[in-house]
């Protein structure tokens, strides 16, 4: 699978550590996850955030290991994060998982999610 970052010069650069659009160049397999939850295989919810996001990432391996793709093959995540919590937090998971890859991104702050216990939800599309 091909892929490169868009970043043209005609606007400006990413805020931040990701790319305004990832293109992708090939016939390939594609999977599109829906809103991963901060939910542990028991049925467990972590009560702090660094506790959620790590579930979450985790719980996207798997996700991502069912496909037989790993991390290097996301290209666009969107997370939606609830009002107040700390974003240094859940950008410092993402951007483990990511080691550094920039892909496209977008982050949506919500006054909750469908649960009162959820503080962060996460969807990725991955290509390989």
């Amino acid at each position: 699978m091909g892929s490169r970052q868009i970043n043209p010069v005609g606007i400006a650069p990413p805020a931040a550590n990701y790319a305004h659009g990832v293109l992708t160049e090939s016939s390939c397999r594609m999977l599109h996850t829906s809103g991963i939850l901060p939910i542990r295989p028991d049925g467990s919810v972590p009560v702090d955030l660094a506790g959620q996001v790590t579930t979450v990432w985790s719980n996207i391996a798997v996700i991502l290991d069912e496909a037989l793709m790993s991390y290097d093959d996301i290209v666009s995540v969107t997370t939606y994060v609830v009002v107040g919590e700390d974003l240094g937090t859940v950008m410092a998971a993402r951007d483990s998982a990511l080691g550094g890859s920039m892909v496209a991104s977008t982050l949506v702050y919500v006054p909750e999610l469908a649960q009162p216990a959820w503080k962060v939800e996460v969807a990725v599309v991955a290509v390989a």
